[in-house]
């Protein structure tokens, strides 16, 4: 095992078999790195920081769409879209 960065540690898939309750243990209080043949294969963190980065993650996508669709509105006509009804009756 070998400490990379504050909560960040290195650990090999051996190492990984052979004290998987410690490295657990780490992975609840920062992240870990696994290794096969001194290449990074695998990441292994707590659920709570995946399910922060994973909310992250939408935040950012919700951010991004959000850039998109305002700029298409700007940039279009009235004649673009059509309204509910209109839809509606062209379904039937």
């Amino acid at each position: 095992m070998f400490t990379v960065k504050e909560n960040t540690i290195l650990v090999g898939v051996s190492e990984l078999r052979a004290g998987i309750e410690k490295i657990l243990e780490k992975a609840r209080n920062g992240l870990v790195i696994i290794e096969k043949r001194n290449k990074p294969q695998a990441v292994l963190m707590s659920t709570e920081e995946y399910e922060h980065l994973s909310s992250l993650l939408d935040m950012a996508e919700d951010l991004v769409l959000g850039f998109i669709s305002a700029d298409r509105f700007k940039n279009s006509k009235e004649t673009d879209y059509l309204d509910i009804e209109t839809l509606l009756l062209k379904e039937s």
